[in-house]
């Protein structure tokens, strides 16, 4: 896995072995962020299900000023913190080791781009939505990226928030979510 495009781009990922983590695809993310950007002039990004940190390394890489990676697994955190280090910014970066769940209850706002990538057996989109929503994380003008199943349906409407874009890449929907 590398960083597709920006200030980082070619640079390698080092990726989780196992089935801990489910990595984002160079194909996949570089899709993502052409539905999304593909640059960004600044901002701020929370990726809430990190794992590699790959999405938020690629967004930091793109243009947004600063990243909020959340990871519980202490194994991916160890891999986050190489896959910082790689950027030779880490200043840009903050890895918070707790649960998604526990994060939204600690992070401060607001944020321009939200990440969702949670595990395919734990489908908590609308939830974590909603909570972005009513917690004031969210900026005037967000994006919120969901990954997901290519057979899950999300609902057209989530909060104050709406489908702007939807596209699925193999086995695997990106799901945009605007105000």
């Amino acid at each position: 896995m590398r960083i597709v495009s920006g200030e980082y781009g070619g640079r390698f990922l080092k990726t989780l072995d196992g089935k801990t983590t489910r990595p984002t695809s160079d194909k996949v993310r570089g899709a993502m962020f052409n539905m999304i950007g593909p640059y960004f002039k600044q901002g701020r990004v929370l990726d809430l299900y990190a794992g590699s940190g790959g999405l938020a390394i690629e967004a930091v890489s793109r243009g947004m000023d600063q990243a909020v990676l959340v990871e519980r697994d202490r194994r991916a955190q160890a891999i986050i913190r190489q896959n910082i280090m790689m950027t030779k910014e880490h200043q840009k970066f903050e890895l918070l080791n707790m649960s998604a769940e526990q994060a939204l209850t600690q992070v401060k706002g607001p944020f321009d781009l939200v990440f969702l990538d949670p595990p395919y057996a734990k489908e908590t989109i609308v939830q974590t939505i909603t909570e972005l929503c009513q917690r004031g994380l969210l900026s005037e003008d967000p994006l919120v990226v969901c990954e997901t199943d290519k057979k899950v349906q999300l609902p057209d409407e989530i909060a104050d928030l709406g489908i702007w874009k939807e596209k699925v890449y193999g086995i695997s929907k990106v799901t945009v979510y605007v105000r």
